[in-house]
């Protein structure tokens, strides 16, 4: 993910972030566009095995009853940041409540109160999903931050959010299962080595 470099038109007030952030996912179909910390990024469409990753993770979710009920399984969902006055990111998935139709903020972006778990499958921003969303996530007081990091072969599961980042900083390898916490519902463990292999390449 890299930062847009923007120009402002020439004539009229300054357009806001949120305007720039809106142009540019007009002039760019499919890409993700998120403010994080006040910075404007832009990642293009993710690959096939990232979406293979996906559709792989969501499937203990279901399993588990989650997006039945209270609970709903999502991807590509708005999620709005308390850390500036324009900012939001967009999780690869997430489970959120139920009702949560009521709690649009602005941007079709929803109040992090309703989100119980946020997952992010890395690409070529994989640094984006390991430092800047860590920080922005926590802030928004995400209990479950999930990260497959598919270029160094790892997952993270961190949990107890404080003010800049999170106490608790799970790291597991390919051979371990991964078990969440059963704050988000229901319990739902993950295989390490089964999420990384979808989300690579097949040759």
């Amino acid at each position: 993910m890299s930062a847009a470099a923007v120009e402002h038109p020439c004539d009229g007030e300054p357009e806001s972030q949120l305007d720039v952030a809106n142009r540019l996912m007009e002039q760019h179909p499919g890409y993700r566009v998120e403010i994080i910390g006040g910075v404007i990024t832009v990642a293009p469409p993710p690959d096939g095995p990232h979406a293979r990753a996906l559709t792989k993770l969501m499937r203990p979710f279901i399993a588990a009853g989650l997006d039945d009920g209270e609970t709903e399984v999502l991807q590509g969902i708005g999620l709005w940041l308390p850390g500036g006055p324009e900012d939001y990111v967009i999780p690869d998935l997430s489970l959120v409540d139920a009702d949560f139709d009521d709690h649009m903020l602005e941007n079709n972006c929803y109040d992090p109160a309703v989100f119980r778990l946020v997952v992010e499958v890395t690409s070529s921003n994989y640094n984006n999903d390991l430092r800047a969303k860590v920080t922005a996530y926590a802030e928004a007081k995400i209990p479950v931050y999930v990260i497959v990091d598919r270029k160094h072969g790892r997952v993270h599961v961190l949990t107890e959010p404080l003010a800049d980042g999170y106490d608790s900083h799970q790291v597991y390898a390919p051979g371990q299962q991964v078990t969440l916490p059963a704050s988000i519902g229901a319990e739902v463990t993950l295989d390490v080595a089964d999420l990384l292999k979808a989300g690579q390449h097949r040759k």
